[in-house]
């Protein structure tokens, strides 16, 4: 059984919205659709979509069952932080032996990152999906000035899917919430099986183009990706 977590309980602060930004509309669709719906398409078995507590009546009627969402076969209550949102997924994801855990606010994953993610997971047992850096990073001391220059060579930009052997993950997010300080900077899900065993994470290409949605400005960098993407496939099949 192979199972996603979808993330849909961030409250998308730097959207300046009153709505949240994965219930923002996104060429006539609530942006958390596009991923959902790359997850249905796929070989993925069953998704746990985790949002706020008084969002689940909402995504329930407006977004699963308007959209015929069908492998969405559980859609529960996420928690203050992402971290406490992934562990109630990996509890409603008890019995998958592989499991994908995928920020909503990514509409723009594709089937062939799904895919890939999930044979990361079987080859390795973890694996990130991300693309090598394009600019030069620059680490800064406390006052704002430059201490060093790490080598981009070996930089990625980290993705998600982020995808796990699920017994591993488990244990990894059962280890975390064992002590409160293993929680301090927790970013992503592989920090939490990096810092919590001794299990390593395997890097895959995803796309450039596989962007969080996080200000007004990525909404139209989104919007313009997906009339891109949308041209692609009508050339594909006119050349068919």
């Amino acid at each position: 059984m192979t199972g996603a977590i979808v993330l849909a309980a961030g409250q998308g602060k730097r959207m300046h919205s009153a709505v949240q930004k994965q219930f923002l509309l996104l060429k006539g669709k609530p942006l958390l659709c596009y991923s959902l719906e790359a997850f249905q398409k796929s070989g993925i078995e069953r998704i746990i979509l985790v949002t706020g507590k008084e969002e689940i009546e909402y995504c329930r009627k407006e977004i699963t069952e308007l959209y015929g969402y069908t492998k969405v076969d559980a859609i529960i209550a996420g928690g203050k932080e992402r971290y406490h949102s992934v562990y109630e997924g990996l509890k409603a994801a008890e019995g998958c032996t592989e499991v994908l855990i995928h920020d909503g606010a990514r509409p723009l994953v594709t089937e062939k990152i799904i895919r890939d993610a999930l044979n990361g997971a079987r080859q390795y047992g973890a694996c990130a999906v991300g693309m090598p850096v394009k600019d030069t990073i620059k680490l800064s001391d406390e006052e704002g000035f430059v201490a060093s220059t790490p080598d981009r060579t070996h930089l990625w930009q980290i993705q998600t899917p982020q995808a796990f052997r699920y017994s591993w993950i488990r244990r990894a997010y059962d280890k975390l919430f064992a002590r409160e300080e293993y929680q301090q900077g927790v970013t992503d899900d592989a920090m939490v099986l990096e810092t919590m065993t001794a299990h390593r994470v395997r890097l895959i290409p995803g796309s450039y183009e596989n962007i969080k949605v996080t200000t007004p400005e990525d909404m139209a960098v989104a919007s313009a990706l997906l009339d891109a993407a949308l041209e692609g496939e009508k050339i594909c099949h006119a050349e068919k």
